[in-house]
């Protein structure tokens, strides 16, 4: 399997990019909904993002609609209410699987390195990536964007 920087990932125009694009940033890795219980957090996420962009965190929403329907929009229609509704400037890249067959080659990755290993149980999962692109924590969809141990994991990957 290919290292994390090896894989290919979708900007939300389209446009293709390896992760290497963000090497030496420390990543916030989340799968995003617009309709789900936890969509809320993307006002944290966006806090976490205005807090510690300056010292190199990359906070990357991957909408995905693998879940009881909650991502139906098209990537146009997700960006607009994300900017709308919590004034998102992270940033959002092309709609994606985390599960079965069609999931994304870098959540392929993610569920088979980080610990515990296994499928992505719901939206607003988190992975948390070190400047040198070690996985440094899996958070709970459950765990709010200013959960201590979110905060933990951002610190030791800064």
């Amino acid at each position: 399997m290919a290292g994390l920087y090896d894989i290919e990932v979708t900007a939300a125009d389209g446009t293709k990019k390896r992760m290497n694009t963000y090497e030496g940033d420390a990543l916030l890795i989340v799968n995003v909904a617009s309709k789900c219980g936890l969509t809320p957090q993307y006002e944290g996420l966006e806090a976490l993002n205005r807090k510690y962009g300056e010292r190199g965190l990359r906070v990357i929403g991957f909408p995905c609609n693998d879940f009881a329907g909650q991502e139906p929009g098209t990537m146009e229609e997700i960006q607009s209410f994300c900017k709308l509704t919590y004034d998102v400037s992270f940033e959002l890249l092309q709609k994606i699987h985390v599960l079965g067959d069609e999931k994304h080659p870098l959540y392929a990755y993610l569920t088979e390195h980080a610990e515990p290993q296994g499928d992505i149980t719901w939206n607003f999962e988190k992975f948390v990536i070190g400047k040198g692109g070690a996985i440094v924590a899996r958070l709970s969809p459950k765990v709010t964007p200013d959960d201590p141990a979110l905060i933990e994991a951002i610190e030791s990957a800064l």
